[in-house]
């Protein structure tokens, strides 16, 4: 059967334009909450999405042939638990139980109108169940909420499609053995998995962060869905400091996307936009949950990049200098994380406050095992400071590996015009 990301762009690329724009919507809007409401009724994530994936098939020619039901979400769920059904019965001996078989039966007769429960969260903690491989957790709901396929989770975490397919094939089929329970745990085991299922989300902000514009349309919103899911999170722990700390990051940043970009579609750094177009509002939410955040007094890694984003804010906005409260906030975070993302940019703080060498000095060195060599952003630091330091050959070198790597036409015309100002 396809994967998700699979059957969603087959739904978009078929069909009538009304019926594609209709599967389209409903996959961006529902495709985490309809695989989690089936797995939670069948105990089978690969099964949910394979029924799903049918259904959307199905949408294709009916509605094609009728049009556009009312309640179009009810009615590819109401489908697929059709499709779930058949298969159980092909595969009497195991997949689907009898008394599940027979709960999804009665629920066939529901009115196509119902409200559909959101049990995306309680799916979520289900693929951080320490039964779960860990490394295998963030990709598996990345996946199973929000509709990603292999190939594009691959990307995220730097592997090759065909080993993340088989990673995710095996957590599934986990799930299903070890009969992992669709609910959120008790409140003791909730907080153990928190930090999967918040590395998870903002996996997934990363990804709808850095998309180019104007492609793969179906994960266009996929920043917008990580910021609700980490709202359904705080709902579900108000308390809990590192679920308002992502909010908080991630609602920062959020805030931005409107001035990354210029009218001509290029790309504009942090230093050089224009604090009049980022989104007020979003801001302000933002720092009302860092400082909710911070009344719960305990500090965690969310928490300190929500607060130098705060920091990179304050100072675009007022232009007062305060490199080094940034400078600090690497430190704490580089002491908490061990991250040569976070040693880099700790690097460009230190120049920022003592100039290009000493910044080049605290640049760490790119190995395999850091995997700094493949990290965009690294060599594009660490051109600008060989630029800045005057050692226009290196910095070339630096920024030509920094084109390379990136997959953005903006950034790359970026990059290419500072490495073409640079003195012969």
């Amino acid at each position: 059967m396809s994967r998700p990301g699979e059957a969603m762009r087959v739904i978009v690329g078929n069909g009538s334009m009304a019926a594609r724009a209709e599967a389209e919507g409903v996959a961006r809007r529902s495709y985490g909450k309809l695989v989690a409401y089936l797995a939670a009724r069948s105990g089978d994530v690969a099964a949910a999405e394979d029924a799903l994936s049918e259904a959307f098939a199905a949408a294709l020619a009916d509605w094609t042939a009728k049009g556009c039901p009312q309640n179009p979400e009810a009615w590819l769920l109401t489908v697929a638990r059709r499709k779930l059904i058949d298969a159980g019965r092909r595969q009497r001996t195991g997949d689907l139980a009898s008394g599940q078989l027979r709960i999804a039966a009665e629920e066939l007769e529901a009115a196509e109108d119902e409200e559909i429960p959101d049990r995306r969260l309680a799916l979520m903690f289900a693929c951080a169940d320490p039964r779960i491989e860990s490394s295998v957790r963030a990709p598996l709901m990345l996946q199973a909420v929000l509709g990603l396929d292999a190939a594009a989770i691959a990307s995220v975490f730097l592997v090759s499609p065909a080993a993340m397919g088989k990673r995710l094939v095996r957590a599934k089929a986990a799930i299903k053995e070890a009969g992992i329970p669709f609910a959120p745990p008790g409140r003791d085991e909730l907080h153990g998995r928190l930090e999967a299922v918040l590395d998870a989300i903002y996996a997934a902000f990363a990804e709808g962060w850095t998309q180019q514009l104007g492609t793969d349309a179906l994960r266009g919103d996929l920043a917008g869905e990580a910021i609700f899911l980490t709202r359904l999170v705080v709902a579900l722990l108000p308390d809990e400091p590192e679920a308002l700390g992502l909010l908080a990051l991630m609602l920062h940043i959020e805030a931005r996307r409107a001035a990354r970009r210029s009218a001509d579609g290029d790309y504009v750094p942090l230093a050089e936009q224009n604090p009049a177009h980022w989104d007020a509002g979003m801001i302000d939410e933002a720092e009302a949950a860092l400082r909710r955040a911070s009344t719960l007094h305990a500090i965690g890694r969310y928490q300190l990049e929500a607060a130098l984003q705060s920091a990179h804010v304050h100072r675009c906005r007022t232009g007062r200098d305060n490199w080094r409260d940034v400078l600090r906030l690497y430190d704490a975070i580089l002491v908490l994380t061990g991250s040569p993302v976070a040693a880099v940019n700790r690097a460009l703080a230190i120049a920022e406050l003592q100039g290009a060498d000493a910044g080049l000095e605290a640049m760490p060195e790119a190995s395999p095992e850091n995997r700094l060599n493949e990290y965009q952003p690294y060599w594009a630091a660490l051109a600008e400071l060989l630029a800045r330091q005057g050692a226009a050959e290196e910095a070339r070198h630096a920024y030509d590996i920094a084109t390379g790597l990136s997959s953005d036409p903006a950034i790359r015309r970026f990059l290419l015009k500072r490495r073409e100002a640079l003195r012969v």
